[in-house]
């Protein structure tokens, strides 16, 4: 079976960042990192998949389990001829749900990924099983699914398991935030996801969480690893790469514009920043890739593929 090209064109992950989203197929070669402001679950079920992420690499294996933050560029760079995986794409909200250690927690949302070391032969069924119920669009099923793959992934660190980190630095010993801190929280991504393209600041953030201003940035930081302008500007970064793949036509200032960005200057530096690269030249590197997608045989092309729900189709 020939390996598989990542169409980015079809990726619907960067602009919905409050939408769990479910990819049961065979992963696609991507030629560019992308990221997204999910947290990303990948379990492989045949064959394997090399990953090129935020300062690592890591190659995944029938039966691995792997847990990384979204919101850095990640990159499938390599598969077996093979391969088939489940990939998981959830809501932040629910990575701070996780009971991890607090060590585990800080370095994921930091770079790391957890991977489980235990192969399980009951994985193949409970992931299965997970995968058909968060696309049945029945939301118990959907928040059955959840809630037992979250149980699943604090088990991980209970067996054998790696955490891959870039920076090879051990978490500072801070405290996590307090559990009833989660409904706070929920309530701040909810609003900074129906907002972020517009002006909102950090006092119309706690306003809605009706909480002090100063109170929910020091939650959110303790939950997530990041500030609320950090956040923020993930999320407008993600939507940003999202129409620089898929709009050919609209300018790179109506594009930053759209986004929520200020000015131009702000965009380019906050792109820059993640990618290393400007909005520009980031564009540039795809386009002849996206119009040699275009002239791919969709017959030739769905023979290949797997069952693949509207989603993320790394």
């Amino acid at each position: 079976m020939p390996k598989r090209n990542w169409e980015p064109s079809k990726s619907t992950v960067e602009k919905s960042p409050n939408r769990l989203q479910v990819s049961h197929e065979q992963p696609g070669v991507m030629a560019q990192p992308h990221w997204h402001a999910q947290f990303e679950v990948n379990f492989v079920i045949r064959g394997t998949v090399d990953y090129r992420m935020h300062g690592h690499s890591i190659r995944l294996e029938r039966g691995s389990i792997a847990l990384f933050w979204g919101g850095l560029p990640h990159q499938v760079v390599d598969t077996s001829s093979d391969p088939e995986y489940i990939a998981f794409h959830l809501p932040l909200v629910h990575f701070f749900r996780l009971r991890l250690p607090y060590s585990i927690h800080h370095r994921i949302i930091h770079g790391a990924t957890l991977l489980s070391l235990s192969p399980d032969e009951g994985d193949f069924f409970a992931f299965d099983r997970w995968s058909q119920y968060m696309r049945s669009g029945d939301e118990p099923r959907i928040e059955h699914a959840i809630d037992e793959l979250l149980l699943r992934l604090e088990r991980i660190p209970l067996e054998s398991f790696g955490l891959i980190d870039p920076a090879g630095e051990l978490a500072r010993a801070e405290a996590t935030a307090a559990p009833g801190a989660f409904v706070r929280v929920k309530s701040i991504c909810d609003y900074i996801t129906e907002n972020f393209r517009h002006d909102i600041s950090a006092a119309d953030i706690a306003i809605h969480a009706n909480i002090h201003p100063k109170y929910a940035m020091s939650i959110f930081r303790q939950s997530t690893g990041m500030t609320l302008n950090e956040y923020v500007s993930l999320l407008r970064l993600s939507y940003a790469q999202a129409m620089l793949i898929n709009d050919d036509a609209a300018n790179v200032l109506s594009i930053a514009m759209d986004s929520g960005f200020g000015s131009l200057s702000a965009f380019n530096k906050s792109f820059r920043k993640v990618t290393g690269r400007s909005p520009s030249d980031f564009r540039r590197d795809y386009v002849p890739r996206l119009r040699r997608d275009r002239k791919i045989d969709p017959v030739a092309l769905a023979a290949t593929d797997f069952n693949r729900p509207e989603g993320s189709r790394h």
